[in-house]
């Protein structure tokens, strides 16, 4: 075997590696032993065929392909020993030619991180936002809305109601939106299933019928569409109106049999929104603690970390979606790769900031004990409703507790770093008025 290394950049070590016919030949022999174990070829007992008769009935290029299979993994592993890389991620490998066998290996390197003087940040904590009534009058409202109720009238369609009608529609001959028994609220301006669509209900009356034309956005999901005319029928059947509910005693025992009175629901809402607003303040803060310690930082690390993460970007995305990523790219008239360049500077902003504060961690040696790990554990289960057993059990596999490590790990560093910048705004501050006080004395 002869390795060479082509060159190293952007983190990324480049071999060239040329086998020797006997290895090739060694691992030809292997394969054919797996292969024909399992293989019936008539006329012969089962793995007792010579390989030329083997290679006839499955095809040589089969053979061939199963003997890269455990050629190629030992190859690179000792090619990088042999160049003494270390890898930092799976590498890419490509067949180049296969007489004599050569193929091309790009491996990932650990990334490099060189941190700014992180520990002179000095960043004033984000202001909380006052809660005012207002605040508290729109949750309110908001609950009224979920809790109204819906009265027929008879009376023609106002917006805000919610109607009930057959609709039929067609673009260019092709079937756009048919459906009967439909509900929908006519909302002023909104946008589904077209612009105006509400605006044409608007004062028709019950079982009224209705022909109109509609413009379909020129973004409109799906391209075969976009900017052509809709033509729709609809006949209303039904005119609802929304009924809020009184605010009084009884409205808030209908939220919640943990409310008595209007005040003590008002009084909740406030603590509520004053956490959000703490909460909401300090992830700011810390956002911006960790955005000046990574503009401070210098780091080279392989693209296949950013290509990794906008891999795990659109898992994430569709996992738990009835829609898979075909069906979306159709609807959006967009191909997988320009939705991949979308989400390139989410995803590469993300592996910087991980790499720093990985690095900031080791600096500081941060650690984190499995008795951390264990009463976070607790934490998490305690506030489960029902099933504690068996989450408590799924969250001490190795595969969660590492998760549930790596999270405590950001954590801890993130506080770190927060208490460091905010630790000398206030030290700075209290030297200032130390020192005017001095000015004053004097």
């Amino acid at each position: 075997m002869k390795v060479t290394n082509e060159k190293t950049e952007n983190r990324q070590a480049f071999l060239t590696v040329e086998m020797e016919p006997a290895e090739v030949e060694e691992s030809m022999e292997g394969a054919y032993r797996q292969i024909v174990k399992k293989t019936k070829i008539p006329g012969f007992r089962q793995g007792k065929a010579p390989r030329a008769i083997l290679e006839r009935y499955i095809g040589k290029e089969r053979l061939f392909n199963e003997a890269l299979n455990n050629l190629l993994p030992s190859a690179y592993e000792k090619a990088i020993n042999e160049q003494e890389i270390e890898a930092f991620a799976q590498p890419q490998i490509e067949v180049a030619q296969t007489d004599p066998l050569v193929f091309k290996v790009m491996v990932p390197l650990k990334p490099v991180v060189k941190l700014g003087d992180y520990r002179q940040i000095e960043i004033a904590p984000e202001p909380v936002k006052e809660v005012t009534g207002e605040d508290i009058d729109e949750v309110i409202e908001r609950l009224r809305h979920q809790h109204a109720t819906w009265e027929p009238v008879d009376r023609p369609v106002e917006f805000n109601d919610l109607v009930v009608l057959d609709i039929e529609s067609h673009v260019e001959d092709k079937p756009f939106i048919n459906q009967k028994g439909a509900q929908y609220q006519v909302i002023r301006d909104q946008s589904f299933p077209l612009p105006g669509f509400s605006e044409q209900l608007a004062n028709m009356k019950n079982n009224e019928e209705k022909k109109f034309k509609l413009q379909v956005p020129p973004d409109y999901p799906g391209n075969e569409l976009a900017g052509k005319e809709a033509v729709f029928k609809v006949k209303l059947s039904e005119i609802k109106q929304e009924i809020l509910p009184e605010l009084n005693n009884n409205f808030a025992q209908e939220v919640s049999a943990d409310f008595k009175s209007l005040a003590s629901l008002r009084k909740r809402i406030e603590s509520e929104l004053k956490n959000k607003a703490e909460e909401n303040a300090r992830l700011n803060y810390e956002d911006r603690v960790v955005d000046a310690v990574v503009n401070l930082s210098e780091m080279d690390f392989p693209p296949i970390l950013v290509e990794t993460e906008i891999s795990r970007f659109l898992n994430q995305r569709f996992q738990n979606s009835s829609q898979g990523l075909d069906e979306y790219l159709s609807n959006v008239n967009k191909t997988e790769e320009e939705i991949r360049e979308e989400l390139r500077p989410p995803a590469t902003e993300k592996v910087s900031r991980s790499l720093v504060l990985s690095k900031v961690a080791e600096e500081e040696k941060i650690e984190i004990s499995p008795a951390q790990i264990d009463t976070e554990i607790k934490n998490i289960t305690e506030g489960a409703n029902s099933n504690k057993v068996e989450l408590e059990k799924a969250l001490n596999t190795p595969q969660f507790r590492t998760s549930i490590e790596q999270t405590l790990f950001t954590r801890k560093t993130i506080q770190r770093l927060t208490e460091m910048a905010n630790k000398g705004k206030i030290n700075k501050s209290t030297k200032i008025r130390k020192e005017t006080k001095k000015k004053g004395a004097k």
